[in-house]
């Protein structure tokens, strides 16, 4: 199976470098605004220039999708909870709502693979189908199911960027999604089950045995697709995070930045990596979940969180939360006063 994207450009270097050089003129000892100035500079060359512009029109698109595994007790919460909290999305009252309205980022939802009748209009417009398959005992998705929902993804991507954003976070809503994240994260690092699976929503010690049997069983009937991104998604994703890979790998393709979340958007940000090789340099990691997976998913994708404040909710919230803090790297390169310009005296040259 293919989903063949076109290659991906890296971010501007030039603009990067020009950024740096930049830091050293601000008001400031060099090096004291610490991960602000790496991420100002990431900022610039993503742009393709110094300084760099405020981000206008960041979005947040939450991929929603339940999974038949949830059936198999590996949750705390009941599956129907997927349909009832794209509602509140919808309706405002969810935590992305309210941490997105904070960081001035707009939120759109999208119903992938919800266990439910379809909701109007544009939420469920890129529907694949009603829930993704039990993956301890079978295929997620169909060969073309798959395909589908990559493309999915890579339009809603293609969507969001024509209609301006200039900054993207994907989230996640779907009941037992942590499981087929994990199996994808543990398939492509070659990892045990034991050494990475969490609790997700809170599951006790009963519910985590039944989580480490099905991501076994997930695992020995992927081990055949390993190398096929899109067949590793058929296998042991699911329509959502089908959806996001393709989300993820577009915007990379489309030149725009992004803010992964935690860990079931970070196991689809793996697979966009193989989908479109080089995209990982248009994401940073918004923060770091409580999940083993996670962490294990992020020195694989070579990134360093922005906070690390023990959440594990999904929906976008962590990389929402980290917003704020790309804007504050942002507004200081691109706002903060020269030695030159503010008549201070700066840093000696060690070289005079």
């Amino acid at each position: 199976m293919t989903a063949d994207f076109s290659a991906v450009v890296a971010p501007d270097a030039e603009a990067g470098r020009a950024a740096r050089q930049r830091q050293t003129t601000l008001t400031k000892p060099p090096g004291s605004l610490g991960r602000l100035e790496e991420l100002s500079g990431w900022a610039a060359a993503c742009q393709g220039v110094c300084p760099p512009r405020q981000f206008e029109r960041a979005r947040v698109v939450v991929f929603a999708g339940d999974h038949g595994v949830a059936r198999a007790g590996v949750s705390a919460f009941p599956p129907e909870v997927t349909a009832q909290m794209v509602a509140n999305f919808a309706a405002g009252g969810a935590a992305i709502n309210v941490l997105a309205d904070l960081a001035g980022a707009g939120v759109r939802v999208a119903d992938i693979a919800v266990d439910g009748e379809p909701a109007d209009g544009a939420v469920s417009a890129h529907r694949i189908r009603r829930a993704s398959g039990n993956i301890a005992v079978e295929d997620a998705l169909s060969a073309e199911e798959a395909v589908a929902a990559v493309a999915a993804g890579r339009a809603i991507a293609d969507e969001e960027v024509d209609a301006g954003a200039d900054l993207l976070i994907a989230g996640d809503m779907g009941i037992g999604n942590t499981t087929p994240a994990t199996t994808l994260i543990a398939a492509l690092t070659r990892s045990e089950p034991v050494a990475v699976i969490g609790r997700g929503t809170g599951i006790d010690d009963d519910g985590w045995s039944r989580k480490v049997s099905a991501i076994r069983d997930a695992l020995y009937r992927a081990r055949a697709v390993v190398a096929d991104p899109v067949g590793l998604l058929r296998v042991c994703g699911g329509a959502d995070l089908a959806a996001m890979a393709g989300f993820l790998a577009q915007a990379a393709v489309r030149r725009t930045p992004v803010l992964l979340d935690g860990v079931v958007v970070t196991a689809a940000a793996l697979v966009a990596d193989e989908l479109a090789p080089g995209a990982r340099a248009w994401w940073q990691a918004g923060h770091r979940s409580t999940e083993p997976a996670h962490t294990l998913a992020l020195q694989r994708l070579e990134l360093e969180p922005i906070v690390d404040l023990g959440m594990r909710l999904g929906e976008g919230s962590g990389a929402a939360v980290a917003l704020p803090v790309l804007r504050a790297a942002v507004a200081t390169l691109a706002s903060m006063a020269t030695f030159a310009e503010a008549a201070v005296t700066g840093a000696p040259d060690p070289d005079s």
